[in-house]
């Protein structure tokens, strides 16, 4: 009986070992997940197990750019353009007392105007930035002491900003010409600065509309870079050289008189230049005129209407040293932004009616305006006196892809002649908005009828 009970008590104790030892066999055996061994871990007092780490991201992809805000795209902008500005100025051309800008300056305020910075109004063409419904931008031409001296003041007690639009070889020549040090110094106070050409000659006529030491200068680099050269003088070294000294960005340039032609306009798109301002006043809308055709308002004392219409948002104010030399280009400007078709515009209506607003030329002689179309010759107008517009409607359907329309009229006794083209497309693309016609209003009868401005549909 001993040695029976002895066995059972030998036989009990290898079955207990055996299933100790099949508990732990590896392919039976439960694996911990990272949460129940960090518990179990902490349990027992040991440190947890640190979680592995986020996988990097890759470097060589770029992030999502954030979409573009969505923009009123009805908003409006003027341009106003100053030069010099000086108590003792009187009435001499491109001038204007500091007491007279002082009280235009207000006029901005009361008339509900918004001053932004040109920044704002350029990245509010890109579609990147909101702006005020009524904007209004400041600039002041060529590099006077004056805007140093006193258009500073002014702008700065009402806190409004500004752009300078310098010329080369004005600065630091002495007299009432400002110094690098000056420009620097309002850089550095947020004051944006902009090209204006090297010379400020004519860039249509080289070496015009400038004092004999300036237009020889401009014979000596006409004669050693051929025009070419000397026009991307002007225009693209012009915006280098300001960079280069002040440590800025030149997005931005100004016409010299409002003055430009086919090849001024490509170089300027050939600098980088976003926006080419001219001296034609207008109202400035998100997508026109065209970015290197934009219109200032040129303020001078002699012309008052100018600032008139500027607050009332209206076209006109050609302003110029030398107004036969620039009188064919105003007139093309004004074509140029105030036509439908606009200039370089697409369309795909086969019998568009072409309108062009003549209310810059002066008086026109109703009886004498005439509208040529290319492929198709003389076509039937229509022109109102009260507004400054003239219609036609092609009656034959357009084909070809390309067109040049010709203007002509008499104004204020004298023949005219405005050119402008579009493009045609059949497969229904177009670009650019159209121009509404203007309502009918009242006008002085010393001054020329004018053209209120389009509305965004």
């Amino acid at each position: 009986m001993t040695r029976k009970f002895a066995l059972f008590l030998l036989t009990a104790a290898l079955a207990a070992t055996s299933c100790s030892k099949l508990k732990h066999v590896p392919f039976l055996e439960k694996k911990p997940t990272p949460e129940t061994a960090a518990a179990a871990q902490s349990a027992a007092g040991a440190p947890a197990a640190t979680p592995p780490p986020a996988p990097k991201p890759d470097l060589l992809v770029a992030p999502a750019a954030p979409a573009k805000p969505e923009l009123n795209k009805h908003s409006s902008t003027i341009v106003l353009c100053y030069h010099n500005i000086e108590e003792k100025g009187g009435s001499k051309a491109l001038t204007i007392t500091t007491t007279e800008f002082e009280k235009e300056m207000k006029e901005v305020k009361d008339n509900g105007f918004t001053v932004i910075p040109m920044q704002d109004f350029l990245a509010f063409r890109r579609g990147d930035k909101e702006i005020p419904a009524k904007s209004c931008v400041v600039t002041i031409d060529d590099g006077w002491v004056s805007a140093y001296n006193n258009a500073w003041p002014v702008l700065k007690k009402f806190g409004y900003p500004f752009t300078l639009f310098i010329y080369i070889d004005y600065v630091g020549t002495g007299g009432k010409s400002m110094t690098w040090d000056q420009l620097a110094e309002m850089r550095d106070a947020g004051v944006d600065i902009q090209s204006h050409t090297y010379s400020h000659s004519n860039l249509r006529k080289p070496g015009g509309s400038v004092d004999k030491k300036t237009h020889d200068r401009v014979m000596k680099d006409l004669a050693e870079l051929g025009h070419d050269g000397w026009l991307r003088k002007e225009i693209v070294e012009s915006g280098a050289v300001l960079e280069k000294q002040l440590g800025i960005k030149c997005n931005a340039f100004a016409y010299p008189f409002g003055i430009y032609n086919s090849e001024a306009r490509a170089m300027v798109k050939e600098a980088g230049y976003e926006a080419a301002f001219t001296v034609y006043g207008q109202q400035l809308r998100f997508n026109s005129p065209p970015s290197d055709l934009l219109g200032r308002y040129a303020v001078e004392a002699a012309k008052p209407e100018i600032f008139a219409n500027a607050m009332k948002m209206i076209g006109g104010g050609v302003t110029t040293e030398d107004p036969m030399e620039s009188t064919s280009v105003a007139q093309l400007a004004s074509a140029s932004m105030v036509t439908q078709p606009m200039d370089g515009e697409t369309i795909s209506d086969p019998r568009p009616t072409i309108k062009a607003n003549l209310a810059t030329m002066g008086q026109v002689d109703p009886a004498s305006v005439q509208i040529r179309l290319s492929g198709i010759g003389l076509l039937k107008v229509k022109y109102d006196s009260a507004t400054g517009m003239a219609e036609a409607k092609v009656t034959k359907p357009l084909s070809d892809p390309n067109y040049s329309v010709i203007l002509t009229a008499t104004a204020d006794g004298k023949k005219a002649e405005i050119r402008w083209g579009f493009n045609f497309s059949k497969d229904g693309k177009t670009s650019a908005p159209e121009m509404d016609a203007p309502p009918k209003r009242d006008v002085p009868p010393t001054a020329p009828p004018v053209k209120a401005p389009a509305k965004k549909r």
